[in-house]
Order: C-alpha cells, then sequence, then structure tokens
C-alpha cells in the first residue's frame, strides 16, 4: 500500500509543471504556445528568461530529489527507482497538462542525485562540457542520458539503480527523438547559452520567441 502511494504520489508531484505556472504568475503567458512548446526548463530559459528559468531548474530538479528521497527512507530500492520513474513520467506527460510536459532530464537529474550523487555531479559535467561545446541543448542532454548507463554500471551500483539508468535514459532518449532527427539532419539550433551570457541576457518576451525553433 505504501509503495502504491508512494508512486502516485510522486507522479502527482512530478506532473505539476513550474514552467507552465511561473510563465503565467510572472509573464502571463502559456509556456506551450510558445518557443518551442515543450513544458520544460530549456524552453523556460528560453521564452521566460534566466531568473525564471533558474527557478523552473531548480523546482523541477526537487520534483524528482523529493519523490526519491522520501520513497528511499521508507521502501525498498526497486520501489524506490519507480518512484523515481513516476516523478519522471509525470513529468513528461503530465495529468494537468492533458499528458503534455517537458523531456525528464532535469526531474531525472532530481532522482539521480538522490540515489547516485557522485555519478549525478559527474554527468553534471558531461553535459556542461557538451553544451558548452557544441551549443546543443538536446546533444548535452542525449549525452549525459546515454553515459548513465555504463557510469552506474561500471561503478557497481545495485541492480535496481542499473534498471533505473536503463529505464530513465530510454525516458529521455525517447521525448529526444524529435530532436534526434534533426541533429542526424544537421538541422537541430544551436542554443545561445554561455558563461558571459547567463550574466548578461535579459528576460525575453515570450512574443518574441518564435515556436518554430526548438532546441529541446
Amino acid at each position: 500500500m505504501t509503495e502504491a502511494l508512494l508512486i502516485v504520489g510522486a507522479y502527482l508531484v512530478g506532473s505539476i509543471s513550474p514552467s507552465v505556472l511561473l510563465g503565467r504568475l510572472f509573464k502571463h503567458v502559456d509556456l506551450r504556445e510558445h518557443g518551442s512548446g515543450n513544458a520544460g526548463t530549456t524552453n523556460a530559459f528560453r521564452v521566460l528568461g534566466v531568473r525564471l528559468g533558474l527557478a523552473v531548474l531548480v523546482a523541477d530538479v526537487a520534483k524528482g530529489f523529493i519523490a526519491a528521497m522520501v520513497a528511499r527512507s521508507l521502501v525498498g530500492p526497486t520501489a524506490t527507482i519507480v518512484v523515481g520513474l513516476a516523478a519522471m513520467a509525470g513529468h513528461n506527460w503530465s495529468i494537468f497538462l492533458r499528458g503534455r510536459g517537458g523531456k525528464g532530464v532535469a526531474t531525472g537529474a532530481g532522482v539521480l542525485l538522490a540515489l547516485m550523487p557522485f555519478t549525478a555531479v559527474i554527468l553534471v559535467g558531461v553535459f556542461v562540457v557538451v553544451l558548452f561545446s557544441t551549443s546543443l541543448v538536446s546533444l548535452a542532454s542525449l549525452s549525459a542520458a546515454v553515459m548513465l548507463i555504463p557510469m552506474s554500471v561500471g561503478t557497481g551500483k545495485p541492480l535496481p539503480y542499473v534498471l533505473f539508468s536503463v529505464l530513465a535514459a530510454s525516458f529521455v532518449v525517447y521525448a529526444h527523438r524529435g530532436n534526434i532527427r534533426r541533429l542526424v539532419r544537421g538541422r537541430e539550433p544551436r542554443s545561445k547559452l554561455s558563461w558571459r551570457s547567463l550574466g548578461r541576457v535579459p528576460a525575453r518576451d515570450a512574443g518574441d520567441a518564435k515556436r518554430s525553433k526548438p532546441d529541446e
């Protein structure tokens, strides 16, 4: 009974979309109608600006982290990974957004931080290196997701954690299937993110963001 409640609760918490809520509250826009139309962290940075984007990032990571930490303290490792995956599923396919959502990267990172903190730090490093080497957010996300599997195996993680790695990476890759097609064709738009841009780029007007240019 406890496991079932945790799984349902994690899905519902994951389904809460900070990007949509903050967009409506502070910018009076529906994030799903601007930028890439994705209710995730990257589109929040693009449409809502750096400050709200950072708030969305923290909230999305927190959803996965809190769900996994609570489960870890109450149930076994197998049930814990199901709870973590439920939070990711809620984020990607939110019941409150009629099956729409983000792509699971930030929420998955939160789950990973709770279960395998050292691995999470290394993969954040992979993400940053790929992002600032290529300016492709999607490629950075995919690279970190794919690296999760060999890292969990190579560091001798328990079988449930390895299983989580495989399934979580699959969630992220599936959510990026459109990005993968554009990457193969060389048509994936590049991000303008850089270390210097974090300090100088003002929040963008949602009305200026064009839906035809997604990179996440």
